[in-house]
C-alpha cells in the first residue's frame, strides 16, 4: 500500500487500522491523545500511521475533540512597540517552551490599545483558539469583558479583577529595591520615570518608589509618564530637569525608558553616574547596550510567560484554576550607579 491508500486517495483512519491491526476507534484515540491504549497498540499505530502518511482531518478532529490546537498570546499593543521592546520577544519565547511538548501552535495577536475590547473577546470566544494569554493590558476592563467566556485565559500581569489565574513579579517590591539601591549610592534628589498610568505594573512601581523615598524620609523630584518607550523615557526625562536640574538619582520603570533618559542627561551634560545614578527596570538587553550599562531590576519575562502556558495547559486539561503566582525581583548591578 502506498503513502496515498488505495486507489490513489489520501490514506484513512481505516487504513491505518487495517495495516496495524486494530479497530477504528484505537486508532482515533491513539491520534487524538487518548490514554487508554497499550504501548504495544500505540507503537503498532504509530508505525502504520508513518508507513502510510497519515494525516489527520483537523476538522474532524476539532469536531471530536472540540479543540483547534491553538492557544493565543494577546497583545493589545502597537506593533511598533511589540517588535521594538525585547520584553515581548523573552515573553513569546517562554509561551513557546511552555507548549513544545503539546501539539499545540502558539500564536501572537495584537490588538492596538484602545481597539474595542469587544473585538478582542469575540476573537477569544470564536472557536479559533483553545486559550489565550494576555499580556501587557491596559486596566481591568479587558478582563471584565472577558469573565463568563468559554475560553480559558491567564493573565501575565494582574489583571486587576478576580477571577482569573494570573503570574506576575512583585512590581511593589522591586520598586522599593531599585529605589533604595539609588538611595543607599548617595542620591537624595529622585526623580522617576513611568509607565502608562493604566496599567497596573505602572502604578505599582510608582507606589514602590514612593514608599522608598517616604522610608528615607526624602521627597519626590517628580514623576512622569514615558510611555514604556525609548523616546517617551527622553522626553520624560527632560521634562524632570527642566523642572529640577539637579536631579541625581533617577528610577526609570522600564530599560527603553532608561535608555532614552541616559540619552537626554548626557545631552544636558549631566554624568551617569557621577551626576545622575539612573537605575531601570526588566535587565532586557537594552540593559547591556546603554552607556554606561545599566543598572536594572530583573523581570524573567520568558519564565513569567512560561509559568502561565503551564497554568494554560493545566486549565485546558480540565484542573481548577490555581492561586496568582508572583516571583520576587532581583537587582542587577552595572555602572550606571
Amino acid at each position: 500500500m502506498t503513502a496515498e491508500g488505495r486507489e490513489g486517495t489520501l490514506p484513512t483512519l481505516e487504513d491505518v487500522a487495517r495495516l496495524a491491526g486494530v479497530s477504528r476507534a484505537t486508532v482515533s484515540r491513539v491520534v487524538n491523545g487518548g490514554r487508554l491504549v497499550s504501548p504495544e497498540t500505540q507503537e503498532s499505530v504509530t508505525a502504520a500511521i508513518a508507513r502510510l502518511g497519515y494525516r489527520p482531518n483537523t476538522a474532524a478532529r476539532a469536531l471530536v475533540t472540540r479543540r483547534v490546537g491553538a492557544v493565543a498570546v494577546v497583545v493589545p499593543e502597537t506593533d511598533d512597540r511589540v517588535f521594538s521592546d525585547p520584553f515581548f520577544p523573552q515573553t513569546y519565547h517562554g509561551a513557546l517552551t511552555a507548549f513544545a511538548e503539546q501539539d499545540v501552535q502558539v500564536l501572537l495577536a495584537m490588538a492596538q490599545p484602545g481597539a474595542s475590547i469587544e473585538r478582542m473577546v469575540r476573537y477569544l470566544d470564536s472557536g479559533l483558539v483553545d486559550g489565550a494569554m494576555v499580556v501587557s493590558h491596559h486596566g481591568p476592563n479587558l478582563a471584565k469583558a472577558l469573565i463568563g467566556g468559554t475560553r480559558p485565559i491567564v493573565f501575565i500581569g494582574n489583571p486587576g479583577i478576580s477571577g482569573f489565574p494570573y503570574v506576575d513579579l512583585n512590581q511593589y517590591d522591586a520598586a522599593v529595591l531599585a529605589s533604595r539601591h539609588l538611595i543607599e549610592r548617595g542620591a537624595t534628589r529622585l526623580a522617576t520615570i513611568t509607565g502608562p498610568t493604566d496599567m497596573a505594573a505602572a502604578v505599582d512601581r510608582l507606589r514602590g518608589f514612593e514608599s522608598a523615598l517616604a522610608e528615607a524620609g526624602l521627597e519626590s523630584y517628580g514623576a512622569v509618564d514615558g510611555g514604556f518607550s525609548t523616546a517617551g523615557g527622553a522626553a520624560a526625562a527632560a521634562t524632570l530637569l527642566a523642572r529640577h536640574e539637579d536631579i541625581d538619582g533617577l528610577f526609570v520603570a522600564n530599560d527603553l525608558m532608561a535608555q532614552g533618559a541616559i540619552r537626554t542627561l548626557t545631552r544636558a551634560g549631566r554624568r551617569v553616574p557621577e551626576d545622575v545614578k539612573v537605575v531601570g527596570f526588566d535587565n532586557s538587553v537594552v540593559a547591556t547596550q546603554t552607556e554606561p550599562p545599566l543598572t536594572t531590576i530583573d523581570q524573567p519575562a520568558s519564565e513569567l510567560a512560561r509559568l502561565a502556558g503551564e497554568i494554560l495547559i493545566a486549565l485546558l486539561a480540565g484542573q481548577p484554576a490555581p492561586e496568582p503566582t508572583i516571583l520576587e525581583g532581583r537587582l542587577v548591578e552595572r555602572a550606571s550607579t
